[in-house]
């Protein structure tokens, strides 16, 4: 186990690898060959794998390895991929919001960005930014 743990999860120390089961069948089911499935169904029944696809972290099972897995779980029709989340959906007004009204929130947003931010002078403010630029790195020329 040891030695698939080392090929599935490449980036950690095998035995951190398998301290976290369901993390490690989440990987092993997207990157563990045939061979390397055999030896671990040894160890792990159906439920412990039910119990990994139920809890998997989100971003780890490839679309073609969930349904693959489900499948073979008998779990049809294949249930939704797990879903990165950040924040709460309570915190985010737009999560329950209308496609037309997140459309129109976005151009709306998208307008106001667009508008210029300042009524200073273009001219002026290249001017400045030379004069700080030529202040904190000196001319080409060597002046």
């Amino acid at each position: 186990m040891l030695e698939i743990a080392r090929r599935v999860i490449w980036f950690e120390p095998p035995e951190k690898a398998l301290a976290d089961p369901v993390q490690f069948m989440a990987y092993a089911m997207t990157y563990a060959v045939h061979e390397d499935m055999r030896v671990i169904r040894q160890f792990v029944s159906d439920d412990d794998l039910r119990d990994a696809l139920d809890h998997a972290p989100p971003g780890i099972i490839d679309p073609r390895s969930w349904a693959y897995w489900n499948s073979k779980m008998g779990r049809y029709p294949t249930p939704p991929m797990p879903v990165r989340r950040f924040g709460s959906a309570d915190a985010d007004p737009s999560a329950s919001a209308a496609p037309d009204d997140l459309r129109r929130h976005g151009r709306a947003e998208w307008e106001q960005m667009r508008q210029p931010r300042s009524e200073a002078d273009p001219d002026e403010v290249r001017r400045r930014a030379r004069q700080e630029w030529l202040a904190k790195y000196g001319s080409k020329r060597g002046d």
